[in-house]
């Protein structure tokens, strides 16, 4: 995401999209009502979503699906200790082209 003004990338908006990725998945398991193996979230909640890399994270993910890979420099890995997927950091970032974040 960059804003068009001033080439400044919004890293910020980019995590909270994972974010909501992983809400998405914790939504899709309270609404299963038990505990899920990690591949089954991938066609309910990964393959379909805009945001993943789904060719990377085929080839990286992991067997059992460890990893997703967002096409941002973020993704999503799995906890195995809390049942649960959330955001890292998988690819560098510039500083000098992050946006200002804008609070609301």
């Amino acid at each position: 995401m960059t804003d068009e003004n001033d080439g400044k990338i919004d890293y910020y908006a980019m995590v909270e999209d994972a974010w909501n990725l992983s809400d998405a998945a914790r939504e899709h398991a309270k609404n299963a009502g038990r505990d899920l193996a990690q591949d089954e979230y991938w066609d309910a909640v990964f393959a379909s979503s805009a945001l993943v890399d789904v060719e990377r994270t085929k080839r990286e993910g992991g067997q059992p699906l460890a990893r997703i890979f967002l096409k941002s420099p973020y993704g999503l890995q799995y906890r195995t200790d809390h049942k649960d997927w959330i955001p890292f950091r998988h690819a560098e970032i510039d500083i000098t082209k992050m946006a200002t974040p804008k609070f609301t």
